[in-house]
């Protein structure tokens, strides 16, 4: 079971006061829930020195959008298991002017990731994400490091 792009966006807007207050909207989720693709408006009371959005949000935005991954493509165990970002690598690699859009992909197959999780051991998996720009110029790279710590 994955999760559809409204119950996504609810999920997400409803547990992370972040992604509503910076205007993070969900424009698509795979079938299988191992894509998910989160779009930032402009808003000038995002930008940073030269008029595009602050670096951090570009951040908030990509681990939004890696959030959105883990929790459609591993729905079936969030009742066993938190998923908890563990860390997070960034790379600017364009200037991001006017909205920007986010596309997040899992690195693992799921059924490695649960298979792990169902042995007893907290599965750390990476996602990774392009910001993009309206005309497709990749703007900055990010992957983060998920783990699914075991309720105890």
């Amino acid at each position: 079971m994955t999760l559809d792009v409204t119950a996504l966006a609810h999920g997400m807007t409803e547990s992370v006061p972040l992604v509503r207050t910076l205007g993070i909207t969900f424009a698509s989720v795979s079938a299988d829930g191992t894509e998910v693709v989160a779009d930032l408006p402009d808003r000038p009371d995002l930008h940073n020195h030269v008029g595009g959005p602050h670096a951090g949000v570009m951040f908030s935005l990509a681990e939004t959008a890696s959030g959105g991954v883990v929790l459609s493509a591993f729905a079936e165990q969030l009742a066993d298991a938190v998923p908890l970002a563990v860390g997070a690598r960034i790379a600017y690699r364009k200037l991001a002017m006017g909205d920007v859009r986010a596309t997040a992909r899992l690195a693992r197959p799921i059924a490695d990731v649960v298979a792990e999780l169902a042995a007893g051991a907290r599965p750390e998996f990476d996602v990774d994400v392009q910001i993009t720009r309206a005309d497709g110029a990749v703007t900055a790279e990010m992957t983060v490091t998920w783990t699914l710590r075991p309720n105890r």
